[in-house]
């Protein structure tokens, strides 16, 4: 029974210890080690590995075989979850995709890019639109200017993919390289990522790459950040240190998401959202050499900044996590709070370079205002989740978490970390039946296309057994981010403003709200929706925004 007491001052549901999420074991095996995910607007999740790591423990369909550097391979490295059946079959991804990137574009398809040997220039095409004709992976064959291996890609609001670093890539690019007014970019250099470079250990990997609501840029690498304006190659600010000595990405491996932009309305016109990062974990100078070399194994990083970089003088507000974390997954949820879940305690990203699993998701409350309530610890897991593992947020609030290979090869045997090919589902607390009469179930979206346009406005009907208005109800819009190696790219949520609420029967009503105001904001895509009431979230629908 949910009574006042389950809620906090702000008038969302505070988390008791009698609700801190549970654990459920989809598979034991998909046959592949999820290294990278990725979900699609048709409710599947495409997930794939390295393709030179061994024979996988599933097989390619009608007996089709690739030929490797390792010679003949009859097995899939790459494979399609379905989100709704909890089924899944094998796909065929064509070169080496360790390590790359991923974003979806407008029009709801995966451009993969990037990855190591004869795929390291390679783009590759997954379009869930011919799923029904069991499609497969598309390589393209115009290739990246650069190599792109531990890279990060962003969509941005003209709908184009930008690729960021990878090692030894000082650089950006586009994708398309063929931009509207039919010219072609090129390959732009960077002398941030030089510069942010250690000898040996690099810890600029796989950058932070968020996109601000006026348009730039923010990229982090090491322990620096910049504003930058891709349009015309300028660093328009440098942000202060993160204060600590920890270095925060690969193979320090820290991570980081933009925090939930609230979208205002005004009657003088549109206000842009302000915007806050927030950046976890990671380890200490050396850490890498420490581990790699002497197999001594240090303490990773217990720190979180938060940087409100839409402030005209930002500064970082740091705090502590309650244990220290390297390689963990940092996830937006629907209610706007953030869930930090795998990773180690000790030592860094690398081929058996780290220890001390974190088998404890943490749920970060971003909106709690005393600073020494927002970390709460959840349920664990029990399955080490080490190095190449991954998660997602699923429209139904779930996170679907998989993968964790810490060897050069699979290997199924080895103790205490082996090859992991197990797929498991978090349910966060919001989950849980007792909140079931707070959870909207949603109606419609708007019109038939369920299309969002910029600037205007647009309603959406659903339903919901126990109707409490001051507790709160909202429209969330959620990007599906790509996740591999502690980095959700594209990760975006964005609340929409209400502009009314109305109750049309006993249990249905209709809510409308502002769309987001322009593409910098929100760029053009497919999103999850959801209504969220009293901090319960709905399910979500898909909705086009343009």
């Amino acid at each position: 029974m949910v009574s006042s007491s389950d809620f906090d001052n702000s008038g969302l549901f505070f988390t008791t210890s009698s609700s801190r999420g549970h654990w459920f074991l989809l598979h034991s095996s998909i046959g592949v080690s999820a290294m990278h995910m990725q979900l699609l607007k048709n409710n599947k999740v495409v997930i794939f590995d390295r393709t030179d790591v061994g024979p996988s423990n599933l097989s390619l369909p009608n007996g089709k075989c690739l030929r490797s550097r390792k010679g003949l391979d009859c097995t899939a490295h790459s494979l399609l979850y379905d989100v709704v059946t909890n089924t899944f079959r094998p796909l065929t991804v064509q070169t080496d995709t360790w390590c790359s990137s991923g974003s979806v574009n407008p029009d709801g398809v995966l451009v993969q890019t990037g990855g190591y040997g004869e795929g390291i220039r390679k783009v590759r095409l997954f379009n869930p639109h011919d799923d029904h004709n069991n499609s497969d992976w598309a390589e393209l064959g115009s290739k990246l200017w650069d190599r792109r291996w531990y890279s990060t890609n962003q969509v941005l609001p003209d709908g184009r993919v930008i690729v960021v670093g990878g090692r030894l890539a000082f650089s950006y690019e586009f994708f398309p390289k063929k931009t509207a007014n039919g010219t072609f970019s090129k390959l732009y250099y960077l002398s941030f990522l030089r510069e942010t470079t250690d000898p040996y250990e690099e810890n600029n990997l796989y950058p932070f790459l968020h996109l601000l609501p006026d348009g730039n840029l923010f990229i982090f690498a090491n322990k620096r950040s910049i504003l930058f304006d891709y349009t015309r190659n300028l660093v328009v600010k440098e942000f202060p240190v993160i204060p600590g000595d920890y270095k925060r990405n690969y193979p320090s491996t820290g991570s980081s998401v933009l925090l939930p932009l609230r979208l205002d309305w005004r009657r003088n016109g549109t206000v842009l959202p302000e915007a806050e990062v927030m950046v976890c974990g990671g380890s200490p100078p050396g850490a890498f050499n420490m581990s790699n070399k002497a197999r001594v194994f240090v303490s990773a990083s217990k720190s979180c900044g938060r940087l409100r970089v839409t402030d005209p003088e930002p500064e970082w507000v740091m705090e502590d996590m309650p244990m220290p974390r390297v390689m963990s997954d940092m996830l937006l949820l629907p209610t706007g709070d953030v869930i930090i879940i795998n990773g180690a305690s000790n030592g860094t990203a690398g081929w058996e370079d780290a220890v001390n699993p974190v088998f404890n998701p943490l749920l970060y409350k971003t909106y709690e205002p005393n600073p020494g309530r927002r970390f709460v610890v959840l349920n664990p897991s029990t399955i080490p989740r080490m190095y190449h593992s991954a998660s997602v947020l699923l429209p139904d609030g779930r996170i679907l978490v998989g993968g964790s290979n810490p060897h050069r090869l699979y290997n199924f045997k080895a103790h205490p970390y082996p090859t992991e090919l197990s797929l498991e589902a978090f349910h966060p607390y919001y989950l849980d039946p007792q909140f079931l009469p707070l959870r909207p179930l949603i109606l419609s979206v708007g019109s038939k296309e369920t299309i969002v346009f910029y600037g205007q406005m647009f309603s959406v009907k659903f339903v919901l057994a126990l109707h409490r208005p001051h507790l709160g109800i909202s429209v969330v819009l959620m990007t599906p981010s790509f996740t591999t190696h502690s980095l959700a790219m594209s990760q975006r949520l964005l609340v929409s403003e209400v502009a009314s609420l109305a109750q049309l029967s006993t249990f249905a009503y209709k809510i409308t709200v502002h769309a987001p105001p322009t593409a910098t904001v929100a760029p053009p895509g497919y999103y999850m929706l959801f209504v969220v009431h009293a901090g319960i979230p709905s399910q979500a629908v898909w909705v086009k925004v343009q």
